[in-house]
């Protein structure tokens, strides 16, 4: 397979720079055996009684820090996971590449470069990574996203029920769902399950290499526990549907799931799914749009099929859907195999 395979002309207005006033006011293009666009407020309708929705509950950190060299160049600094209380590894942007022994400084924090793991610094601070962060650091918006972060994507770039702080990008699919959305599903008899993906920065990396299988992706921390082995367990059961919200808890579910079962998980991934890939434990997905040639269009593109997904992609082009991170959203049913 070639990545140009996995491409669809987009506007750039239709990029969303801010997310919409209220999080159900995005819109829903529901991908079954045709299209059908809806509101994602109609989202209880497609949902049935005995149905499992299974969220991550990562939470966003403040990664992206300013500093300076200590030869006094300006550099920034997307951490990328924090390793311990006082070490991480990160992204660094500067004028020239830090070479190792080299000081970064942020304040009155100091950063040692202690060597390289693959394309990110390992970095020792001087002082706990989590609190300096929380003190100096900014949600770190995507690069789609051509503005600084404002205030208020201290809140919406973040979902309402995250808990467990370690991404530094969103689990976006999630961002759609308030208070009032989750109670809604749960009257309907719909349960909720919860695991953890730690979003990494290289979730909006590039591929390199035109054959996709040549490609890897970094690794991600996950967190699946014995209670979504048994939720999932019981929905099957009943006869419910596993639903996936967003494409990292789709990773982080068939990553539990590649010894032929799901079973709890506690620790890295580089699972790359891609058309052909065989699921193991989701029925169906919730999802935002993603970009062209990028490895979240082939997971989407290996459950609902490549042409469906592309000329969903295309419909949704046509009637203006908003895109990416704060844009709108896709409900993808086993309907849409091939």
């Amino acid at each position: 397979m070639r990545i140009s395979e996995f491409d669809y002309s987009l506007p750039d207005e239709l990029i969303a720079q801010y997310p919409t006033t209220e999080r159900r006011d995005s819109r829903l293009l529901e991908v079954g055996a045709g299209v059908t666009d809806r509101e994602f407020a109609e989202l209880p309708a497609l949902l049935r009684k005995g149905d499992l929705l299974v969220f991550n509950d990562t939470r966003v950190i403040p990664a992206r820090l300013q500093g300076h060299k200590e030869t006094g160049g300006r550099i920034e600094v997307l951490i990328e996971r924090v390793e311990s209380e006082s070490t991480a590894l990160a992204q660094v942007r500067a004028s020239k590449t830090p070479k190792r022994g080299g000081k970064l400084l942020f304040g009155d924090v100091e950063a040692t470069v202690v060597g390289r793991v693959g394309e990110f610094f390992s970095l020792a601070f001087s002082a706990p990574v989590m609190p300096l962060l929380e003190r100096s650091g900014e949600i770190p918006l995507p690069p789609y996203l051509h503005r600084p972060a404002e205030p208020a994507d201290d809140k919406r770039y973040q979902t309402i029920y995250a808990k467990d702080p370690g991404a530094v990008a969103a689990p976006t699919a999630g961002l759609h769902f308030d208070t009032a959305m989750l109670d809604e599903t749960q009257r309907l008899g719909v349960r909720h399950a919860w695991l953890t993906l730690h979003v990494g920065a290289g979730t909006f990396q590039a591929l390199r290499r035109d054959n996709i299988e040549e490609n890897r992706l970094h690794s991600e921390r996950v967190e699946v526990d014995q209670s979504i082995c048994d939720a999932v367990a019981e929905t099957r059961e009943s006869g419910g549907r596993v639903i996936a919200v967003g494409t990292t808890s789709v990773r982080a579910l068939e990553c539990a799931s590649s010894g032929g079962e799901l079973q709890p998980f506690h620790g890295e991934t580089d699972l790359f799914i891609l058309p052909g890939y065989k699921f193991q434990t989701i029925d169906a997905m919730i999802t935002n749009f993603h970009l062209p040639q990028s490895s979240l269009l082939m997971l989407v593109a290996a459950f609902a099929g490549t042409e469906r997904i592309l000329n969903a992609y295309r419909h949704a082009v046509r009637e203006k859907y908003r895109f990416f991170s704060y844009g709108d959203s896709m409900f993808l049913t086993l309907d849409a195999a091939p």
